[in-house]
């Protein structure tokens, strides 16, 4: 990569990081209804995934999904609009946090349903086989996903028709308040595609190159006829599933110790120990990050709220 790459990931980790601190902040002020799944600490999974994609390469994922909007190339302005449910949002303030999207950036969107967009990433899959496309879907979910019947059937159905799908498990260590040990029987995610002959892998998710580097090999294999496989990214969230979690089955100290290897301080460290960038370099970054974040926000309170006919648009397919 080119010295403006590496930045632009820098930049983008960032981004992801201080939209969430804000959006928590807005959340606590009542601004932000519903519900928040924040993204802090998870952020090398997205930025290293998404960036190794090609633009053909359709990205579909769970409700955690503010990160990833950004890494498929949505604004700060049009994420922050649509968690504050105006009509400048991405999903004109309709889909609010567990539902954006934007299929012109080939992001099909967050879903709210565990698991229930596993089988729609099959079939996006399919339709580019049949057309025939040089396209891969990257679909992500949860690590508790994997433990309901919508998985088993996806990963089943995509290797019988041997689809372009890369199967991503986001393993935060956590559904919900349940740590993965405690709830599935295979504790180590990858284990399960080779129930189905797929080949899978395992990655270190707060490091964005290793996630980065991983991701661009194993989509090059899938574009070129391997059929699906399946990459377990294993990372953690600083925060809890939601807003309104009371984090009562995890220690602090657990989660200081994962916050000693914070995906974008390794990520600092890296640009620096490597003469990549230098620390002033990687401040002025911060700073410009931190500047879009607050005009997002700016953006989003002065925009307009849906207007009644909203309530009837987009109820049916107009192709």
């Amino acid at each position: 990569m080119e010295k403006s790459e590496y930045l632009k990931l820098f930049h983008e980790m960032v981004v992801i990081r201080r939209l969430e601190e804000r959006a928590a902040e807005l959340y606590q002020q009542g601004k932000i209804g519903g519900f928040l799944h924040l993204y802090i600490g998870q952020e090398a999974v997205c930025t290293g995934l998404i960036s190794a994609r090609q633009p053909v390469d359709r990205v579909i994922t769970a409700y955690r999904d503010h990160g990833v909007a950004i890494s498929c190339g949505l604004s700060a302005r049009e994420v922050m609009a649509e968690l504050l449910g105006k009509a400048t949002g991405c999903s004109r303030g309709k889909g609010g946090s567990m539902h954006m999207a934007d299929v012109s950036k080939n992001f099909w969107g967050g879903h709210a349903i565990v698991g229930a967009h596993l089988p729609i990433a099959v079939g996006l899959a399919l339709a580019d086989a049949y057309k025939s496309q040089p396209a891969v879907t990257i679909c992500m979910f949860g690590d508790g996903a994997t433990n309901i019947g919508y998985f088993h059937e996806a990963l089943n159905l995509s290797k019988v028709w041997n689809l372009p799908v890369l199967w991503v498990c986001e393993n935060n260590q956590y559904g919900m308040g349940t740590a993965v040990e405690r709830a599935s029987a295979v504790s180590e995610i990858r284990q399960k595609a080779c129930g189905y002959r797929m080949p899978n892998d395992s990655v270190n998710g707060m490091d964005i190159i290793e996630v980065r580097e991983t991701a661009l090999r194993v989509l090059e294999e899938i574009r070129n006829g391997s059929g699906p496989q399946l990459l377990e990214i294993n990372t953690y969230r600083f925060r809890g599933h939601s807003m309104g979690d009371p984090e009562r089955y995890r220690k602090p100290e657990e989660v200081r110790k994962w916050e000693e290897n914070d995906p974008i301080g390794i990520y600092q460290r890296y640009l620096i120990e490597h003469k990549i960038a230098t620390e002033q370099e990687l401040d002025e970054e911060t700073s410009r990050a931190e500047a879009e974040i607050q005009d997002a926000v700016e953006f989003a309170e002065a925009s307009p709220e849906p207007g009644a006919e909203e309530l009837f648009a987009h109820i049916y397919s107009e192709a």
